[in-house]
């Protein structure tokens, strides 16, 4: 916890500035830990250079002195030597011979011995920090190559090696933070106009769209661009342009909705009233009464039963099932009383559900999905009578795993090809006089909620209807 503290810390202060000002202190950031990078091994090579000219202007003035004649050359001759190579003392080593040149008597200690003649590369950038964070207070011993001697000795104060190094470090920070800000700005100014312009263009959008989808003057145009951008842009547009159209089309119906639902409502009560009326006409004794009454009873119950169907689906949604472990077989044979609505058929219906099989649903909504299946199953037979044979009504379940499957099958005519696109479409998916186009769409609902499916399996001469319930256990699983 404590180790992502400063991390969490650092992030939420890097999040309360916009995306174009992370942008610019990511990308100086990024451009100094480069510098970083860079300086290591620069200030290594600056202390090496430095020394060995050192070592350089050493030995030419070692080798000056030891060419002059012995005490030909002034004392303090040999003092601006020494000062001018900036050592204490050198020394030279070669042909069999030692040559010592001193303004005084040599220290009889130094702080540091360093030999840049086989000197590896992790020990010059450690000696390097070493020498700027931690200098040495007594002089330091370099030794190095020399032209025609073994090697060249000299004593001298550190204090002007750090020196330099501070003002090289220096001019290097300095040059790294023009870089970083000349590289920064040229890179926020190309990914400002590149990228944050167009995503700023998207998401002001997008805040726009929202306050009025409906108005398709909001709908974004997409610019000509071939990249991610321009992908996103075109992706945007399509969404927008397909949210509008549906929520201008689910606005249009809910006004349509609210009218026909006031109309079914008053027309409702008045086929009331003429039912009524002609119950009573039922009793009149007049053969021609007689005769029309029943149908005309029929017909005033079908348009009850749509006006109340039509009001029952535009006012709520269906309430979630209340599932339980059920026996489907009694719910099944209950079915066999829909084949009296048309009894002048004569429309067998048979039952494969074998005993005990056991479906987890809510078993008024299950009843209601079977019930209008078998219904239009009767109603279609009554119209159109059976393609083949005997009219017949077939239910068969079985149970696979954590899935019950039910079948609804009958021989009347089919489902007509015109009807297939929308079956489970409100108000279009009737394919017999008299729907109303809902019992299908409610039905596929009703099933949704239980998590299954319903669907109708292809064939000739028949209509079969397959339903799917899933049990709880593997709704949730999935």
């Amino acid at each position: 916890m404590d180790v992502e503290r400063p991390q969490s810390l650092a992030w939420r202060i890097l999040s309360q500035f916009g995306l174009s000002a992370r942008l610019l202190l990511l990308t100086i950031l990024f451009v100094m830990i480069a510098e970083v990078l860079i300086y290591v091994p620069s200030i290594a090579n600056f202390r090496q250079t430095w020394l060995n000219d050192r070592i350089a202007a050493a030995q030419i003035a070692a080798m000056v002195l030891d060419a002059a004649p012995e005490e030909s050359l002034p004392e303090d001759l040999e003092l601006r030597l020494l000062q001018g190579v900036g050592a204490q003392a050198i020394a030279l080593r070669g042909g069999g011979r030692r040559s010592l040149l001193a303004i005084s008597d040599v220290p009889p200690e130094v702080s540091k011995s360093i030999d840049l003649r086989d000197a590896k590369w992790i020990d010059l950038v450690s000696d390097a920090f070493d020498a700027l964070f931690y200098p040495a207070d007594k002089p330091i011993r370099v030794i190095g190559h020399g032209m025609g001697v073994d090697f060249v000795e000299i004593i001298l104060d550190q204090r002007p090696l750090r020196a330099a190094m501070l003002d090289f470090s220096r001019n290097i920070l300095l040059l790294s933070l023009f870089i970083s800000l000349i590289t920064a700005s040229l890179v926020y100014l190309t990914l400002q106009w590149v990228i944050v312009r167009p995503v700023r263009r998207l998401t002001g959008n997008i805040a726009e769209f929202s306050g009025n989808p409906e108005d398709a003057s909001r709908v974004i145009q997409p610019t000509d661009r071939a990249d991610e951008i321009g992908l996103a842009e075109q992706a945007l547009a399509r969404m927008e342009t397909t949210l509008a159209d549906e929520l201008r089309q689910k606005r249009r119906l809910a006004q349509l909705g609210l009218a026909v639902s006031k109309i079914n409502h008053e027309l409702r009560n008045m086929l009331t009233t003429a039912q009524l009326l002609t119950d009573r006409l039922e009793r009149v004794n007049d053969e021609t009464a007689q005769r029309v009454a029943p149908r005309l009873v029929a017909t005033l119950d079908r348009a009850i039963a749509f006006c109340e169907t039509t009001l029952a689906y535009g006012r709520a949604t269906e309430p979630l099932p209340q599932r339980r472990l059920i026996p489907l077989a009694p719910l099944v044979e209950d079915l066999s009383n829909l084949t009296d609505l048309a009894p002048e058929v004569g429309i067998a219906f048979k039952a494969h559900v074998p005993e005990g099989l056991m479906v987890d649903a809510d078993k008024d909504q299950l009843s209601r999905v079977l019930v209008n299946l078998v219904r239009n199953a009767v109603q279609a037979l009554s119209q159109t009578g059976p393609s083949q044979g005997q009219p017949c009504i077939d239910i068969k379940a079985s149970r696979e795993g954590n899935t019950v499957t039910i079948l609804v099958e009958d021989n009347g005519p089919g489902i007509p090809e015109r009807v297939k696109a929308d079956l489970f479409t409100p108000f279009q998916s009737s394919a017999h006089k008299g729907g109303t186009g809902l019992g299908l769409t409610i039905a596929a609902e009703l099933i949704q909620l239980h998590g299954g499916t319903i669907s109708l399996d292809e064939g000739e001469g028949h209509t079969c209807f397959r339903i799917t319930i899933p049990d709880r256990a593997s709704v949730q699983e999935t």
